[in-house]
């Protein structure tokens, strides 16, 4: 979510200035105020060794975690930590947005979004990218803006499993691998490369297992084991093992039926991963979440105890209102839920992170100096035009299309609702200044070259039949609030409208380039583009029989109460504009003053190359909190392609989104194709410089490109082995693989050669390919590095990135790409001992373009371990299962551990190649059954229908985390065989033995 919370996000979205709550400290009044802050801590400094640099940070924390009273500690535990007067300690503010560069505080550096950075697949670009993002937040210290802070909210390393996640533009890829490469170069740019001291402290979000946004809060992510550690925990833990990071936030949703906010692994698993203290985060209102839609915890109290306990050092709840985040630790320290000790492992994590920031210092550390001045530096927009350079992707380039020769190109069509704009997203900073895709190709063709072409939407009025009477918008920045008034269709009449897909559209005056929007009471035409967290300027125009249309206003929420079905506008006889039901409605005729298409179907006509710029708006299009339901260009610009490409063979076509789109008429027969994400301020150079080959694209995709959405799961189901996801799973044909890139020139590989032609457990083994760029341009080459396991008792992945080298190579030279390949990166995780495995078994080496793609090939001999048959004579944890059908994981208590729920009747689990010995004799099993009656669980053999071998009866035991203890004779159970555990309807097993 954000760094504000629910209620102040929104008044500041809208433009609104809203006053901090006493104490907040994050803005000051004028020199004096700033001079008194500046004075706090020399005023306190006599004798505390907490402000001595020469000191270890361990023996500084611990001074100052015992000068401070159980209150005090209380206080610290909120997202806005007061001041300490008495001892000269300023207030401290977590979670300043930096996702791609400085957000929500004013004009900053905006780099290319998220997804976008890791397109690049240059850690060290991104490395560059971190530093310059981390200098600017330092660049804001002087003046404290609210909202300001140096605990940075990024990055996000959520897996893109599925296309359709509304916040896909946020994480990095699906795969891990790259994922964790390209975190820990951010965040190792944030940090900075003092041995000691931090430039900022970022923060991983969210852990774990978040993105889907419908009902998120309450969507429960199954995550069987071998998921939960090979995929989602394996994007995590590189940047934390790196030190690249100093936290994470935790997630909205809940994991195998326990709340993030939580969840035990915190401690138990992500502290694991370092050496360092780590300072974990809630996000926005998570602890409100836990007694609320969650209905986890009865009291407040109850969920902050037990947030604290998980692993949790600051509640991010209330917006800056800190009251009833300090009154349920009280409480719950009064009450003996938490004890003083539980309040100083939490603040010990805390003051670390400020000490390291160099707060308690007098000069304020290494990083204190840092100015406004790197603010939007030079330096720093030429790193922005680099980022959004690399971010391109080709994704095709039929009969040489591209790049375009600009001294034949006199006359260029740029057309499409995306070619005179750029778009910002909601953790985006505030634009410096925009190149847009049309400015950045005018001044590459310069003053002998010609642009043509407009933004290709319809503009229109909008009538009354009954009335006569247009509706109006005002003109200046301010517009005004629309009416029913107009006696003809002049520019305050007009609206241009813009197609996002399903329906959906936007609409600008003509008057003053502002979008319409509405605030719960009016429309107004006063938005520079859609934007807010309700994303009020959406409409849309529904044609009826007599053809009129309606006017639908389809924003989300708003800030008044809901208003049920009445979304229709009807002008009153004064020409005041209402919401009503669509049978009340006023109807409208549609005047085209202007018709998009038309105008760009006759730029492209006679133009030497006809440029379409189509895409997502990122507010509408999927975003926070909104998932997307296609993943289909939106119709309009579908259309618009098509006909701009009949009206011109020598159509290129840019799209400019935040994930990947089914175009696979486009892929068929557009000549060219181009990928951007919202690249920020340089977009159009960085555009223009790809387009006519002043840079030659090397873009890789970082995530799967499907052909239909009937290629994907359910966008629930996070199992991503069980239901073939992603690239490493999925068997089907994919428009464009994970890591499709193309280059204006060619690359040959040689034979991958190996230091060694067997790896043993424990040991490396380096494994080199010699690259050629055999055509005649200069250009970079993504090397991939891929294995495949031939043989295991598991399934496994079709293929596994495990390395990439981003490489330029000058035309017809060459160089060797070396990778070291451990033993322990080729692990899975072994259910039948909950530890990772390295078994015995062939590999393929796989060197290549793309996880498509691959250019050479060699084998690898790895002497593991095998597997043995499965002993289930011990106790047996049943979430360690094989196989599955109709259960989820749950929780097995609200403190810790896993319990297998059946969802249905004859659901079951499979414990597969089981050793029964001679016989085993007796089941035993620990149950819990909420309902009334009693219930069975069934032991077969063979398959979830083969011969019973067991039937223990389940009684009720009133609640769902009271166990209970069943017993059953086993009957022809030995040999080696595959066992099923069925369940007769809703139960719960947590650990079971044959013994």
């Amino acid at each position: 979510m954000t760094a504000q919370g629910t209620p102040r996000r929104h008044l500041l979205a809208a433009g609104l200035t809203v006053p901090l709550a006493a104490g907040a400290g994050l803005a000051a009044a004028g020199p004096a105020a700033a001079d008194a802050r500046r004075a706090a801590p020399a005023a306190a400094d006599s004798g505390h060794r907490f402000r001595n640099p020469d000191l270890p940070f361990s023996d500084r924390v611990e001074d100052l975690l015992g000068r401070l009273t159980p209150e005090e500690k209380v206080s610290l535990l909120h997202q806005h930590q007061p001041a300490i007067p008495r001892l000269g300690i300023r207030a401290f503010r977590t979670g300043t947005e930096a996702l791609h560069g400085v957000a929500w505080l004013g004009k900053a550096t905006v780099f290319p979004q998220a997804v976008g950075l890791a397109s690049t697949w240059n850690p060290e670009l991104v490395t560059r990218i971190g530093t310059a993002v981390g200098d600017e937040a330092r660049g804001f210290q002087h003046e404290r803006p609210p909202g300001w802070g140096l605990n940075l909210w990024a990055p996000v390393v959520n897996l893109l499993r599925d296309p359709r996640w509304g916040r896909n533009e946020e994480g990095y890829s699906e795969d891990p691998c790259l994922t964790g490469a390209i975190a820990t170069a951010y965040g190792t740019g944030l940090t900075g490369d003092h041995p000691r001291y931090l430039k900022t402290a970022p923060t991983l979000k969210h852990y774990i297992a978040n993105n889907t946004e419908k009902d998120r809060t309450t969507s429960d992510s199954m995550l069987p084991p071998r998921a939960l550690h090979e995929y989602y925990e394996a994007a995590f833990e590189p940047a934390v093992a790196a030190g690249a990071v100093t936290g994470v936030m935790s997630a909205y949703n809940l994991v195998n039926g326990r709340p993030a906010t939580v969840d035990p692994a915190l401690n138990d698993t992500v502290r694991g991963w370092t050496e360092k203290d780590l300072f974990h985060v809630t996000d926005a209102d998570g602890p409100n979440n836990l007694t609320n839609s969650q209905d986890y915890y009865r009291t407040l109290p109850e969920a902050t105890a037990a947030a604290l306990k998980a692993g949790i050092d600051s509640f991010t709840n209330d917006s800056d209102d800190p009251s009833k985040t300090v009154k349920a630790l009280t409480t719950a320290l009064d009450k003996g839920l938490i004890g003083e000790s539980d309040l100083d492992t939490a603040v010990r994590h805390l003051l670390g992170i400020r000490m390291r920031l160099g707060e308690f210092d007098p000069d304020g550390g290494p990083y204190g100096k840092i100015g406004r001045s790197v603010i939007d530096s030079p330096a720093h927009r030429e790193l922005a035009r680099e980022a959004a350079t690399e971010a391109v992707v080709l994704l095709k380039n039929g009969g040489g299309a591209l790049p375009l020769d600009a001294r034949r190109v006199t006359k260029a069509a740029v057309v499409g609702p995306l070619a005179d704009t750029l778009y910002t997203d909601w953790y985006s900073g505030t634009l410096p200044y925009r190149v847009t895709p049309r400015q950045g190709i005018a001044k590459r063709l310069g003053a002998a070259g010609e642009v043509t072409g407009g933004e290709a939407v319809d503009r229109i009025a909008l009538k009354n039949p009954d009335s006569g009477r247009y509706l109006t918008a005002g003109s200046g920045d301010d517009g005004a609030v629309l009416t029913e008034s107009g006696d003809s269709a002049g520019p305050t009449e007009q609206f241009d409208v813009f197609g996002w897909g399903q329906g959906i559209v936007t609409l600008r005056s003509a008057a003053n380039d502002r979008y319409v929007g509405y605030d719960g009471t009016a429309f107004r035409n006063d938005q520079e583009q859609p934007t807010g967290w309700f994303v009020q300027q959406q409409f849309a125009l529904e044609e009826q029989d007599d053809g009129t249309r309606l006017v639908r206003y389809a924003g989300y929420e708003t800030l008044s109460d809901g208003f049920g079905p009445k979304t229709y506008l009807k002008a009153a006889a004064d020409g005041a504009l209402s919401l009503t039901t669509e049978d009340d409605a006023t109807r409208y005729t549609a005047e085209t003053v202007r018709d998009g298409t038309a105008e760009a179907v006759e730029a492209a006509r006679d133009a030497d190359a006809a440029i379409v710029v189509v895409g997502s708006m990122p507010f509408i299009n999927g975003r926070e909190d909104h998932d997307r339901t296609s993943l289909a260009l939106a119709a309009p610009q579908a259309e618009l392609v098509k006909a701009v490409h009949r009206a011109n063979p020598r159509t290129i076509v840019v799209l400019q989104t935040s994930y990947p789109d089914t175009v696979t008429w486009e892929q068929r027969h557009i000549p060219a194709l181009l990928w951007t994400t919202h690249a920020g301020q340089e977009t159009g150079n960085a555009l223009a410089a790809v387009l006519f080959g002043d840079r030659n694209p090397a873009g890789r995709l970082t995530q799967t490109w499907y052909r239909s959405e009937d290629d994907l799961p359910d966008l629930l189901d996070y199992d991503i082995i069980d239901s073939d996801r992603t690239y490493l799973y999925f068997r089907g044909e994919p428009l464009y693989p994970f890591g499709h890139g193309l280059s204006y020139t060619t690359f040959r590989y040689g034979r991958p050669r190996l230091s060694a032609r067997t790896l043993a457990s424990g040991g490396t083994v380096t494994v080199s390919v010699h690259v050629t760029n055999t055509g005649g341009r200069d250009g970079d080459e993504v090397v991939q590095l891929y294995t495949r396991q031939r043989t295991s008792r598991n399934k496994q992945p079709r293929r596994q990135l495990r390395g990439f080298r981003r490489i330029h190579l000058k035309a017809g030279r060459g160089a060797t790409v070396r990778f070291t390949l451990r033993a322990e990166d080729l692990a899975h995780w072994d259910v039948t001992r909950e530890r990772p495995v390295v078994e015995t078994s062939t590999h393929d080496i796989l060197v290549g373009a793309s996880a498509e793609d691959i250019r050479a090939r060699t084998r690898l001999r790895v002497r593991g371990e095998k597997i043995p048959p499965r002993d289930l004579s011990g106790t047996t944890r049943a979430a360690a299962f094989d196989a599955y059908s109709g259960v989820r994981l749950a929780d097995e208590s609200k403190a810790g551990g896993q319990a297998v729920g059946a969802e249905q009747d004859r659901a079951w689990i499979a414990f597969r190649d089981v050793d029964l010995g001679g016989g085993a004799a007796k089941l035993t099993a620990r149950v819990a059954r909420e309902g009334r009656g009693s219930g069975t669980l069934t032991v077969r053999l063979g398959s979830p229908r083969g011969p019973v071998a067991a039937t223990a009866e389940v009684p009720s035991t009133g609640d769902r985390y009271t166990y209970d203890t069943v017993t059953a004779r086993l009957r022809g159970a030995r040999g080696r065989r595959d066992v099923y555990l069925v369940f007769s309807d809703a139960l719960r097993l947590s650990t079971f033995s044959l013994r």
